[in-house]
């Protein structure tokens, strides 16, 4: 028995393109692949493989399916068979063995918590518009923050009523284990081990890429300081922070159409967006990156622009972390609000062709923005500045295209207003540097 845990890694690694694309010639035509179909004869091509969907289909013959199921047609495997080579292929390490008594009990937890978010998702959804508390408290919060009917609904947006009581009693009737629900995040217990339900707060479910629901986050509508702003699920063998981006599921068909990703912090900011129409936006949920996030935003594009709003601090603080999506090989741009705006203040007060263009006209190259914004209060420091400009080099460096380092070299000297070799010799310390320290 293979690990369940394993198989998921290897369908979540899969890109149906690259796959389909190790046997058929595909040609790109806009965001999908076209080519001839490998499953029968024909001289116009009818093969679409579509990566935001991750399948392919052939409107000749009827075949589809996804990429094992591609391998599994076209290589004649089974599907163990196509789970192993998409594990070689994508380097994933594939437990042979069976099943430990503690894989399998992890397998179980994780299925019994899928039902516990999934069944607090209805009972948010419905607290939150068939109820007079529901509706005169949370329903009205998301109102008057400018969203819609329908995009309450689309996000699955709901509400805990206060004093905990009423999710306890509908918990306790539908027989959900308290250790499981305290897992889930709707329990917590005190000091003297009695359980305290989080409610009073709106709730913004959290998708996995296929739609399931893995957590929630939960925002408090009282103004007593004591209480966190926000609550969030706790990681769990169902949610995983680090592998997961608020929005993903309702972004990956725009991302890969548009061939970009819009990235902000919360999750105010991603439904804001999308209800401007700027689909393609996802959250960190006020994290720093990581390299599974990004991973999981490259499946889509290589191409992401970060919004900030207008706080200098703020993203001073950010820089070193977009060195990981460079790294990655992605096309960084960066856009900057007005100072007091953030992307969901910016999208409620505009209509939706001004949030467009201005998306798109201000989007600077990251590096460029990371060059001004370093060396704009230096002047007359050349200690400032020389920092200011090993900062830029580490950036570069961590850029896998060599021919694209050496383009950001001649741009940035002409910025920083350095002569040119200075830079390349300084880079390749860095690299040097890298390479030994990776041996």
């Amino acid at each position: 028995m293979i690990d369940p845990g394993a198989i998921q890694l290897v369908k979540d690694a899969a890109r149906v393109e690259e796959v389909v694309g190790e046997f058929v010639d595909l040609k790109r035509k806009g965001p999908r692949f076209l080519a001839l179909c490998p499953f029968h004869n024909e001289k116009t091509p009818s093969f679409n493989v579509n990566p935001a969907l991750g399948i392919y289909k052939c409107f000749g013959c009827g075949e589809s399916g996804d990429a094992i199921g591609f391998l599994m047609k076209h290589e004649h495997l089974s599907y163990v068979e196509a789970i192993r080579w998409l594990a070689k292929r994508y380097h994933i390490d594939l437990p042979e063995e069976e099943a430990t008594p503690e894989q399998r009990a992890e397998q179980t937890e994780r299925e019994a918590l899928a039902v516990i978010q999934q069944w607090a998702l209805g009972w948010s959804v419905e607290q939150l518009w068939d109820t007079e508390e529901g509706r005169r408290i949370g329903l009205s919060y998301f109102r008057e923050r400018g969203f819609r009917d329908e995009t309450i609904r689309h996000f699955g947006l709901g509400y805990v009523p206060e004093g905990g009581s009423v999710f306890a009693s509908a918990a306790q009737e539908k027989g959900f284990d308290p250790d499981l629900l305290e897992k889930a995040g709707w329990i917590k217990r005190r000091e003297d081990g009695t359980p305290w339900i989080f409610h009073g707060r709106v709730t913004f479910p959290v998708h996995g890429l296929g739609g399931q629901v893995i957590a929630f986050g939960a925002r408090t509508l009282r103004s007593d300081k004591k209480s966190p702003k926000y609550f969030n699920s706790p990681e769990s063998t169902l949610y995983h922070k680090s592998r997961s981006l608020y929005g993903i599921h309702f972004a990956k068909k725009a991302i890969a159409e548009q061939d970009t990703c819009f990235l902000v912090e919360g999750y105010t900011d991603v439904i804001s967006l999308h209800q401007a129409g700027i689909a393609n936006t996802v959250a960190s949920s006020g994290t720093s990156l990581t390299v599974e996030q990004v991973r999981l935003i490259k499946r889509y594009t290589t191409h992401v622009t970060i919004l900030y709003d207008g706080d200098p601090a703020g993203i001073k603080a950010s820089l070193r972390g977009i060195d990981l999506v460079l790294q990655e090989g992605l096309h960084v741009k960066v856009v900057l609000f007005p100072e007091g705006e953030d992307p969901d203040s910016f999208a409620r007060s505009r209509p939706s062709s001004e949030v467009e263009a201005f998306l798109r006209d201000t989007a600077k190259d990251f590096l460029v923005f990371k060059a001004e914004l370093l060396v704009q209060d230096t002047e007359g420091d050349p200690v400032r500045k020389a920092e200011a400009i090993h900062s830029i080099v580490e950036s570069i460096a961590v850029i896998p295209d060599h021919v694209l380092r050496s383009l950001y070299v001649q741009q940035c000297a002409r910025l920083l207003q350095i002569d040119e070799q200075a830079l390349v010799s300084e880079l390749n310390k860095v690299l040097r540097r890298k390479y030994r320290k990776d041996l």
